[in-house]
């Protein structure tokens, strides 16, 4: 009988993603949920001037984008922040940790878009329905997002594709409307672009750290491009000028469109719209049936960042259970559709209890504390990653070199990343309630994990190979 194949003897990923290939998935990844959701949310903490907190968010993931770029040119694998936590620090329970985190911050992002979809889908149907209504229409909408995900990643993708169209086409819309808007006689009011209205309780600083911690929000993507790694053509030369250039463009597109959103419509109607780009639409092209088309484009959109979240977040858990982990159950794989099956209904069920929560508990805007909430996460780890870049200049590697940041900035980007994440920089405590839950969730998952490998007499468990952590089956 033929030995089963180590990890070393296992055939590499084929490399079929060149510099096009790999702008067009950086980019689809970034523009999604935060721009159509959020502006609003954004405009009612600082007022008019809701371009600079996505420009200072755009500045933080750049400068932590900076530290991604070393870490990938230097170990060209899949996993991303799971991988570099482990290679910096070498502890299992914290490479869990931040694989366990990322995965939640998956979840919270497909839930912040499963709940903008059901806003727009009251909207786009001129109905009148309440919180409960909404809720459970956003829990169907993430039962769908689970069925394609559980037929397999083949129809994800091409299911993917048709979505980040569409999303891409919205944003442009938003903007083909602005310009329309400005050379016609639409009402334009030019001096909103640059007014501060802060909230009473909060001087200008606060207002903006607070409304740049959920615009950050809009950013988050980019790092998911590092798991592209061991499938990009010559990821050394590659990476560095396709991610800094994806990056670059998302930034521009919602400068523009938070320029345009505040210059036709009042600060005070966007803070209090649940779908505020569908407003803007309706400002600048009264005469125009785009009005009618938008909330659908806008609901078709979201489903891209639900899609791809969902699909991180099954296979990461898939992973986890194969590494020891989590519980074995976590990694059945179904026989007919080959797809992990019970870490995909396991992740339904955690989104579905944040719908939930955020829908029927909290106070608040339910969009702008699920949105808060993957910013949160997701700063964490990268705060993690600008220091984990720095403790790996002691991996020195001379064979074939490999991108190298300037050292200051990821000092920066850490600072600023760990500013974001502590409770003075503004942000809600229920988010910070959403993000305990989840890390306790995979606590406890993680120590039942242990009693069941000490039943089963398996010793030495942990994330011993990262990379292969978020492998679909």
């Amino acid at each position: 009988m033929s030995q089963p194949e180590t990890v070393e003897q296992q055939p590499e990923l084929r490399r079929v993603m060149g510099p096009g290939l790999l702008l067009l998935f950086v980019v689809g990844d970034i523009l999604g949920t935060g721009v159509y959701a959020l502006t609003g949310q954004v405009a009612k903490e600082v007022g008019g001037a809701a371009w600079l907190p996505f420009l200072l968010a755009f500045a933080i993931a750049t400068i932590t984008a900076f530290s991604y770029l070393e870490l990938v040119t230097k170990y060209p694998q899949a996993a991303g922040a799971a991988l570099y936590a482990h290679k910096a620090f070498g502890v299992q329970f914290v490479t869990f940790l931040v694989a366990f985190v990322v995965m939640c911050s998956g979840i919270t992002s497909a839930s912040t878009a499963s709940r903008f979809f059901a806003d727009n889908f009251n909207i786009a149907f001129h109905l009148d329905w309440g919180k409960l209504a909404i809720a459970f229409v956003a829990l169907l909408f993430m039962a769908a997002i689970a069925s394609v995900n559980f037929r397999g990643v083949s129809e994800s993708v091409k299911l993917n594709v048709v979505l980040t169209i569409v999303e891409i086409t919205g944003l442009a819309i938003v903007i083909l409307v602005g310009l329309w808007a400005f050379t016609s006689s639409a009402e334009v009011d030019f001096s909103r672009v640059v007014a501060f209205e802060t909230a009473s309780d909060k001087n200008v600083f606060l207002a903006v750290t607070t409304a740049t911690s959920l615009a950050f929000f809009a950013m988050v993507g980019f790092e998911d491009s590092v798991n592209m790694a061991e499938e990009t053509k010559d990821p050394v030369r590659t990476f560095p000028k396709v991610l800094l250039s994806g990056l670059a463009i998302a930034g521009i597109v919602y400068v523009i469109v938070a320029i345009v959103a505040v210059a036709l419509v009042p600060v005070g109607d966007l803070a209090a719209s649940k779908a505020p780009l569908i407003d803007v639409v309706k400002a600048g092209a009264p005469g125009l049936p785009i009005d009618d088309i938008f909330p659908f484009i806008s609901m078709f959109a979201v489903s891209n960042t639900a899609l791809i979240n969902m699909l991180m977040a099954s296979r990461l858990i898939y992973g986890m259970s194969r590494q020891h982990v989590l519980p074995p159950v976590l990694g059945s794989v179904h026989p007919r559709r080959l797809t992990p099956w019970v870490a995909i209904g396991f992740t339904t069920l955690i989104a579905f209890g944040l719908i939930i929560y955020v829908s029927v508990f909290a106070s608040g805007n339910a969009v702008a504390i699920l949105g808060g909430t993957t910013s949160l996460l997701l700063l964490a780890v990268f705060a993690m990653v600008n220091v984990a870049v720095l403790v790996l200049r002691r991996d020195v590697r001379e064979k074939g070199g490999h991108f190298k940041t300037p050292t200051a900035l990821p000092i920066i980007g850490c600072i600023a990343s760990a500013y974001l994440v502590l409770p003075f920089s503004g942000r809600p405590v229920q988010q910070y309630i959403l993000a305990g839950i989840l890390i306790v969730v995979g606590v406890l998952l993680f120590l039942l994990t242990m009693v069941i490998n000490r039943q089963l007499g398996i010793k030495g468990a942990g994330i011993t190979d990262p990379t292969h952590l978020g492998d679909a089956p």
